[in-house]
């Protein structure tokens, strides 16, 4: 049995007053007894302009952070806390410079161990180019962001984890990938719009637990932000029966629920709906 929480806030364009409330947060849910935390997408930085992202676009961290520190700040920092709380940590997400562009980053999660070393990367696949017509306006992700494309499942102490980013929410085919690959909990990091979040969050969010008989672990930016959007929050932690375990609908904080390999693999050897998948789905490649 391990205990995880998702970290709900309402960044802003200051990533050092990001950081330092990301920093409040972690302490808080350690000291609950969490043994890995999910930050939620954009924890580091939300900006005024969609093209503000390039400003804080960080190359991956190399293996000479100590003496490099300061070209990896927000990377620096997961590290560090990951390191002195003992805790595993989410980042999600950190604009990564792209290999394919200049002027472009790709939103990537990276998984922090214990000891402070990433131990996995993904790359948001499904960008987020849409007008819902709300105070935000058009959100046109792929305009300074390269998708990726690679499904990431990882082997950690508390299970096979998969990762995925938002608009990746509304892809169903991604996570049964992620379930031939052995996922087990799904660590989901978002800025959902309050348009979309009020009429889908929950469902969606339900539904992977349910299809793929998986915890799910929501961490979501919530609330209002400078730059004029709104995000819906309700960060969640959801069972493999699709029963919510526990959430934080509003404000700043974290929802936190113990998550237990042995009740996943009853659930799944009770009602083997895994074993009758008859149209496997692969990504393209």
């Amino acid at each position: 049995m391990a205990k995880v929480a998702a970290i709900q806030m309402a960044s802003g364009p200051n990533v050092s007053a990001n950081l330092s409330e990301a920093r409040r947060l972690i302490s808080d849910a350690v000291e609950s007894g969490a043994e890995l935390v999910v930050l939620p997408e954009n924890f580091a930085h939300m900006g005024m302009s969609e093209n503000d992202i390039l400003d804080i676009a960080e190359a991956p961290m190399n293996e000479h952070l100590a003496n490099e520190a300061a070209k990896y700040p927000i990377q620096n920092f997961l590290s560090l806390i990951a390191k002195e709380e003992g805790v595993w940590i989410l980042g999600g997400t950190i604009p990564i410079k792209s290999a394919q562009s200049d002027n472009k980053i790709v939103a990537a999660c990276l998984l922090f161990n214990a000891q402070g070393a990433v131990v996995a990367r993904y790359d948001k696949i499904h960008l987020f180019d849409m007008d819902l017509g709300d105070q935000g306006g058009a959100y046109n992700e792929s305009t300074f962001t390269d998708a990726g494309n690679k499904v990431v499942v990882v082997e950690t102490p508390f299970g096979k984890l998969g990762i995925a980013i938002c608009y990746d929410l509304r892809f169903p085919e991604l996570f049964r990938e992620m379930v031939s690959e052995g996922m087990e909990v799904l660590a989901l990091v978002s800025s959902f719009t309050a348009v979309t979040g009020k009429a889908h969050w929950e469902v969606l969010n339900r539904a992977r637990a349910i299809e793929n008989l998986c915890f799910v672990v929501s961490s979501a930016q919530g609330g209002y932000h400078v730059n004029g959007r709104e995000t819906y929050g309700d960060s969640m932690i959801i069972d493999p029966w699709g029963g919510i375990m526990d959430r934080l609908a509003h404000g700043s904080g974290f929802a936190i629920a113990n998550i237990n390999a042995e009740s996943l693999q009853k659930t799944r050897k009770n009602f083997p709906v895994l074993d009758h998948i008859k149209l496997p789905c692969r990504l393209s490649q």
